[in-house]
C-alpha cells in the first residue's frame, strides 16, 4: 500500500479546515433560496436507491474538496486492492472479500491465486437444496414431524445480519414457519426463545466460525440439553442441529452431522457475513430465489461504488459527509431513521457495522488518531422516534445529522398510513433544514414570551434515501450502500476497518473471571479494588440463594 501522510498534513485536510472556517456559518435557508436546482442538483441514484443530500450544509465547493481529500487518501487504490482480493486487512493478514459473496458466477475474484467465485456459489447451492428440504416439509426432526420452527444461535454479525434481514424481508418470508434468534449469553434468551416450543419440530442454527465462541456455544449446548431432555438419544441432534461453521471436527463433537455443516472463509468479516451461510436463516425465512434477488441488490451497489466517479458515488458521498459533520463540525453522533417498521433492526445493525468497524484510535501507520473516527449510530423507525427522541435532533445542543430511509410504495397498503408516514418523513426533513424564526413563531400569534421555546434554529443536516418499495433487492442495495460508506470513512480516517481487537480484552479477563467465579474455595483475587470487591458481592448474594 502506498504511504500517505498524516490525514491532518494533507494539503487536501487543511484546504477543507479554511474551507469550514468560511462556511460554517451558512444557514441551508440561504443556500436554498440562492439555488432553485439545490434539490436536484445534490442527489444522485445508484441500484434503485435515490439519494438526496442537498440538506447538508455543504457547497459545490466543500464536494470538490472532500472529493480531493478522498483522492489524497488513496480510496481508488483501496477500492481496487478490496476487489481484487489484497489482503487490506493489514492486522490481520487478510483479505477482505465479501464481495465475492455475492458476485455472480461469471465472476473471477483472486485470493492468493485462487477464484474463490466457485467454492462461493458451491455453499450457496448447497444452502439452497437445504432450505427446499426444510420449506417442503422433506426435512424432518427425528421423530418424523416437520420443522416448524428453526432457531438462529450467533452473535454479533451471526445475530444482527440474521435477525435484521429476517425482520427486513418477513413480507416475504414463509408463515409455515416461525423463526426465532438467540446471542444473549443471558439464559433468559435462551429460555424465552424456547419456552412454548416443540422439541420435535425445532432445528437450531449454530452460527460460529470457529465453533469455539464462548456464548454462543454455551447457548448451543443448552438447546442440545433441551432438545435430550425431550427425546434422549443423542441421534437426535443430527435431525435438530445444522452448523455455520470451519470446524468441521468441533462441529461432529457436538454431534452435528458435518454433511449438515455449511461454511465460510477468513476473508469474510463476522459484520460483513449476512451475505455468506451466516445468512441460512435468511434463505430458509425468504427461500432461495428472495435471497439471490438480495444478493443482486448488494452486487449492483458493489458494482456502483467500484466503478462510478466519486462525484456520483452513493457510498462515497456518504461517507464523505460522514467525515465532514464528524471532523469539521464535531457531530459526534448520527441518527438512522427508516420509515418502515420493517427496518426496525436496520439501526442495530447499522451500530455493529460502523462502530466496529471505524471505532479506531490507531492508524495503519501506528500512530495515535488526532480526529475523531466513528461516530455513535443510533436510531428508532419513523414515526415512533418523533414521539421520542426528536425533540433533541431538532432543539438539543448537539448536532446530530441524520439519515431517513423511505419507500415510495408500502407493502402493507392500509387505508391512508402511507401517504401519513411519508408526510411526516419529508417534513422532518425540511423541519430540520429550515426550522422556524422567532419571527415565524411571532407571525403565529406566539406570545413574545414564548417565541424563543417555539421557534427552531434548523440547519441540521439530513440525507434522505428513497427506494421503490422494500424489496430484498432493495435490502441489499442498502446494506451495500452503508458497508462501502463505513469502508470510505475508514480510508479517509487511515484505520483499518476490518479488525475488532478492542473487543478481545474484555473476553480474555472474562475467561479469567469464570473459574474465579466456580471455585469451590475462596482464593485471593487479584484484580483491582473495585472488581475484587464486585466479585465478592455478587458471589456472596448468588450463594445465598434459596
Amino acid at each position: 500500500m502506498t504511504r500517505i501522510p498524516p490525514l491532518t498534513d494533507l494539503p487536501a485536510w487543511q484546504a477543507l479546515k479554511t474551507h469550514h472556517a468560511a462556511i460554517k456559518g451558512l444557514h441551508l435557508r440561504q443556500l436554498f433560496a440562492e439555488d432553485a436546482g439545490r434539490g436536484q442538483r445534490f442527489a444522485a441514484e445508484a441500484a434503485g436507491i435515490y439519494l438526496d443530500y442537498s440538506k447538508n450544509r455543504i457547497t459545490a465547493d466543500t464536494l470538490r474538496l472532500l472529493v480531493r481529500l478522498a483522492e489524497a487518501c488513496g480510496l481508488r487504490e483501496r477500492i481496487d486492492a478490496m476487489f481484487s482480493g489484497e489482503r487490506i486487512n493489514l492486522t490481520e493478514d487478510r483479505a477482505v472479500l465479501h464481495v465475492a459473496l455475492r458476485a455472480p458466477a461469471s465472476e473471477r475474484i483472486l485470493v492468493d491465486g485462487i477464484d474463490v467465485v466457485p467454492v462461493v456459489h458451491a455453499v450457496l447451492e448447497r444452502m439452497a437444496a437445504f432450505s427446499d428440504q426444510v420449506r417442503s416439509g422433506r426435512w424432518q426432526g427425528h421423530t418424523g414431524r416437520r420443522i416448524r420452527t428453526v432457531v438462529n444461535i450467533g452473535i454479533g454479525g451471526s445475530d444482527l445480519g440474521p435477525v435484521m434481514a429476517y425482520e427486513a424481508l418477513r413480507h416475504y418470508s414463509t408463515r409455515d414457519i416461525d423463526f426465532r434468534f438467540v446471542s444473549n449469553v443471558d439464559g433468559t434468551d435462551f429460555k424465552e426463545a424456547v419456552s412454548d416450543l416443540a422439541p420435535e419440530e425445532t432445528l437450531f442454527i449454530v452460527c460460529s466460525k470457529t465453533f469455539t465462541t464462548s456464548e454462543t456455544l454455551a447457548n448451543a449446548h443448552a438447546a442440545r440439553q433441551w432438545l435430550l431432555d425431550a427425546m434422549v438419544s443423542s441421534r437426535a441432534v443430527r435431525r435438530h442441529f445444522v452448523a455455520v461453521s470451519t470446524n468441521a471436527e468441533a462441529v461432529a463433537a457436538f454431534g452435528i452431522d458435518p454433511v449438515n455443516m455449511f461454511g465460510f472463509w477468513d476473508w469474510v468479516g463476522g459484520r460483513y457475513s449476512m451475505s455468506s451461510a451466516i445468512g441460512l436463516s435468511t434463505m430458509l425465512a425468504v427461500g432461495a430465489d428472495n435471497f439471490r434477488a438480495m444478493l443482486a441488490g448488494l452486487h449492483a451497489m458493489d458494482q456502483h461504488f467500484r466503478r462510478t466517479p466519486f462525484e456520483r458515488n452513493l457510498p462515497v458521498l456518504m461517507g464523505l459527509l460522514a467525515v465532514w459533520h464528524a471532523n469539521f463540525f464535531d457531530a459526534r453522533t448520527m441518527a438512522v431513521l427508516p420509515y418502515d417498521q420493517y427496518l426496525k433492526r436496520f439501526p442495530a445493525y447499522l451500530q455493529q457495522l460502523t462502530m466496529e468497524s471505524n471505532g479506531k484510535h490507531v492508524t495503519l501507520a501506528g500512530a495515535r488518531a488526532d480526529y475523531q473516527t466513528s461516530p455513535v449510530i443510533w436510531g428508532e423507525p419513523g414515526t415512533n422516534g418523533q414521539h421520542s427522541f426528536y425533540q433533541l435532533l431538532h432543539q438539543g445542543t448537539q448536532l446530530i445529522p441524520c439519515d431517513f430511509i423511505g419507500f415510495c410504495q408500502t407493502l402493507n397498503p392500509v387505508a391512508h398510513h402511507h401517504d401519513l408516514l411519508m408526510a411526516n418523513l419529508f417534513a422532518q426533513t425540511e423541519a430540520l433544514a429550515f426550522g422556524k424564526t422567532t419571527e415565524e413563531a411571532r407571525a403565529e400569534g406566539t406570545p413574545d414570551w414564548l417565541s424563543m421555546h417555539r421557534s427552531f434554529e434548523g440547519n441540521r443536516p439530513t440525507n434522505t434515501l428513497l427506494a421503490e418499495r422494500l424489496t430484498p433487492h432493495a435490502l441489499g442495495a442498502l446494506i451495500a450502500l452503508y458497508e462501502h460508506s463505513v469502508f470510505t470513512q475508514g480510508v479517509v480516517w487511515q484505520i483499518d476497518s476490518f479488525d475488532q481487537w478492542g473487543v478481545e480484552l474484555g473476553k480474555a479477563l472474562a475467561q479469567r473471571i469464570m473459574p474465579e467465579l466456580q471455585a469451590a474455595d475462596r482464593s485471593p483475587l487479584a484484580h483491582d479494588s473495585s472488581t475484587n470487591a464486585l466479585i465478592r458481592r455478587y458471589v456472596g448474594i448468588r450463594d445465598t440463594r434459596t
